[in-house]
């Protein structure tokens, strides 16, 4: 089972065993991601993934393991490391699991939920509408994060979402 996941740069040749997961797409560029896995006996391979890095992360609760790159949503067997499903990325940066189990993504300007099979996507509505989101962790049951008003870019927030009531509110 894989315990630890970490975005790397490109190994060297031979330096781990290596697994390539490669979605075909007419649109696919050349860009590329590495994942170094590590098991409960420490043993550690590496992923390739299309498109260029953005997050990993582990989820305990499905065991589950999600990829996201700037191309595709990479879905992951935490036991075994085959891939369970993938999606198209067209706009996601940020990528965190909530304590629920829920997957929480965000691009420059918004907030969404995708499901654990990565077929659902659902926006979470704010209260301002907001820019250059950037998520800085969880407290309790709190995703702080910090963006800027959309078009009042001197207005700098600290934000949470609550993924208990879905609700965004600036933080006082």
């Amino acid at each position: 089972m894989i315990i630890n996941a970490t975005i790397i740069s490109k190994p060297d040749a031979g330096e781990f065993p290596e697994k390539i997961f490669d979605i075909q797409d007419p649109w696919n560029l050349d860009y590329w991601s590495w994942i170094k896995f590590e098991d409960e006996e420490y043993s550690e391979w590496c992923g390739q993934f299309r498109g260029s890095p953005k997050s990993v992360e582990i989820d305990n609760e499905t065991n589950s393991i999600i990829v996201l790159t700037s191309a595709f949503f990479f879905l992951l067997d935490k036991r075994t490391g085959e891939l369970k499903h993938s999606a198209q990325n067209g706009q996601y940066m940020s990528l965190t699991i909530a304590p629920n189990g829920c997957y929480i993504i965000a691009d420059y300007y918004n907030l969404a939920i995708i499901t654990s099979d990565l077929s659902n996507i659902t926006s979470i509505e704010g209260p301002i509408l907001m820019d250059m989101i950037k998520f800085e962790g969880w407290y309790n049951n709190l995703l702080e994060f910090t963006c800027d008003e959309f078009t009042n870019w001197d207005r700098h927030l600290l934000m949470t979402y609550n993924h208990e009531t879905n609700e965004i509110r600036i933080k006082e």
